[in-house]
């Protein structure tokens, strides 16, 4: 079977500085991926191209058997509200909303009705210790309380991917373990497809799989710990 995800040979420059430079990587459906890489290695800038966010320069994209790079960007975007979720660094929750209509927006972007979407939204603070925090907004949340909600975001509406960012970036160890144990138990209990980027190891850690970035290229490797990375280092 070909893979869900597939980059090839994909170059994308930002003015004349070069962010990929050549990089081939494929995801397999149902797997959690980890691409990792150090500060400015063009990791990020690969998971914004497999996504749809960003159209690389040269190479392809290819998704579930569509070439997306070709794709003009209301097909993009149609395909990023409908199959994909996204989590990233920070948790981005609109301020003025709450907990719950964070967690609905997506539905809610998808034309559902309000009363439905938050009787959707609602069963996922429980699902992710987050009872009684459904009506505050996110000046009222912990940093891994905010994070949850937006891992409860980004699964609410049973993407077939979900793009994690750095998900545990701004968390301390401890709650980004939480985290990254709530988001795969979710993930594979709803079958979803999960590339994660990441600098950390720990992280890491949660994959079935890692890919290395450096220097625009990505590097495949198999499951199990990555070789030569240690306190956020990746070796050549």
């Amino acid at each position: 079977m070909s893979p869900l995800i597939e980059a090839r040979s994909v170059e994308l420059a930002f003015g004349e500085t070069p962010a990929l430079r050549g990089a081939d990587l494929s995801v397999e459906a149902g797997e959690v991926l980890a691409v990792m890489g150090p500060s400015g290695s063009g990791k990020s800038t690969l998971l914004h191209c497999l996504a749809g966010i960003l159209v690389p320069d040269a190479g392809e994209v290819h998704f579930d058997g569509q070439r997306m790079d070709t794709m003009n960007e209301a097909r993009r975007s149609a395909l990023r509200r409908d199959r994909f979720g996204f989590v990233f660094q920070f948790g981005q929750l609109v301020p003025e909303l709450t907990a719950e209509e964070n967690v609905a927006l997506p539905l809610l972007l998808n034309g559902v009705r309000r009363a439905a979407a938050l009787a959707e939204a609602r069963p996922w603070f429980a699902r992710l210790g987050l009872d009684g925090m459904e009506r505050r907004r996110s000046g009222e949340l912990s940093g891994g309380q905010a994070q949850r909600v937006a891992l409860a975001r980004g699964l609410v509406t049973r993407p077939q991917v979900l793009f994690a960012d750095e998900p545990t970036g701004a968390l301390d160890s401890l709650t980004g373990e939480q985290v990254m144990e709530l988001m795969v138990d979710a993930a594979r209990s709803q079958g979803t497809t999960v590339v994660l980027v990441t600098h950390e190891a720990r992280v890491a850690a949660y994959a079935d799989r890692e890919a290395v970035v450096r220097d625009g290229r990505a590097r495949t490797l198999s499951s199990g710990p990555v070789p030569g990375v240690a306190a956020g280092r990746v070796a050549s």
